[in-house]
């Protein structure tokens, strides 16, 4: 990255108090199971089994798939979508394999969830509809689209890491409070640990987005989060093929977030990606979705 992109990241971080500030300032609580009027819920097919899908937008608009992370689902972008539709996008998002409403999506009997599993089926999403896509992942979802970029970059019109672990490999090291004692946490206590915090409401959520998150646990197979959290120890090295990659690429993150706003804009640098921080926790496209909304937009007038 050049000393002048780095200098314009460091003055755009932080957003500014404005209008759209205002109106994320202002939002209430929501019945998060509700999806956006006039969202269509639809299976689109993948090599690990059916998702469970939205759309949102008119269809031959430009694409936007919003890709959910671990615990998460497609509602995690209620308030998101309809920004981007309303701009002028086909957004489209589905639940993760095993994860909510695509639980019973997985691996074949005896195997785990892996990598190419969660890409594989990244790229058949991507693949089913116009390319190249305009592709947001968050936080575990960032991983893998970091990995179908480095596999398939014709698919990519733009490439969004929202609060994705920043780096490779261990990427439990950076985590706030797990850090230091991240090598000897075995996955399924991590994974433990993650649904502990969720459920007691240690992010102080909204009581509207807490039911959403304690519901989708009923649904959610542990073995997928025990493998995600064995996979998120070992995510291979792809900087070298995002730091070449030509398509606009976006770090999104709170400034709260679970990972050091220095980690990510050292890999920010180190892949020629924009950063962007904003006045949340490790979910702003639940808390600040008009700001968020406004820098994808930017983003994505400068995609294929």
């Amino acid at each position: 990255m050049s000393l002048r992109v780095r200098q314009q990241n460091r003055r755009h971080e932080t957003v500014p108090g404005d209008r759209l500030a205002a109106l994320d300032a202002a939002l209430g609580d929501l019945d998060w199971t509700v999806l956006p009027l006039g969202a269509q819920t639809y299976a689109v097919p993948a090599p690990s089994g059916d998702r469970a899908a939205m759309a949102l937008g008119r269809p031959g608009d430009p694409r936007v798939l919003l890709v959910p992370g671990a615990t998460g689902s497609k509602e995690d972008f209620v308030l998101l979508a309809p920004i981007l539709a309303g701009a002028g996008y086909r957004v489209e998002s589905y639940d993760l394999a095993g994860q909510y409403e695509s639980a019973a999506a997985g691996p074949s009997p005896g195997r785990h969830f892996d990598y190419d599993l969660f890409v594989s089926d990244l790229i058949t999403v991507l693949e089913s509809g116009d390319t190249p896509v305009h592709v947001l992942g968050y936080s575990f979802a960032g991983l893998v689209a970091e990995l179908a970029l480095a596999r398939r970059p014709d698919l990519f019109a733009s490439l969004v890491l929202l609060t994705t672990p920043p780096g490779q490999g261990q990427t439990f090291r950076g985590v706030r409070w797990l850090g230091p004692v991240s090598g000897l946490v075995p996955p399924h206590t991590i994974a433990s640990l993650m649904v502990w915090g969720i459920v007691t409401n240690r992010n102080h959520t909204s009581p509207g987005r807490l039911a959403l998150a304690r519901m989708r646990f009923g649904h959610t197979r542990r073995t997928s989060l025990n493998d995600i959290m064995r996979l998120m120890k070992h995510t291979p090295d792809v900087q070298g093929a995002l730091a070449e990659s030509p398509v606009p690429k976006l770090i999104a993150v709170g400034d709260r977030d679970l990972w050091t706003l220095r980690l990510h804009r050292l890999f920010a640098e180190r892949i020629g990606a924009e950063l962007r921080v904003y006045p949340a926790g490790h979910s702003p496209c639940e808390t600040t979705p008009h700001q968020l909304a406004r820098d994808l937009l930017a983003l994505y007038a400068r995609g294929r």
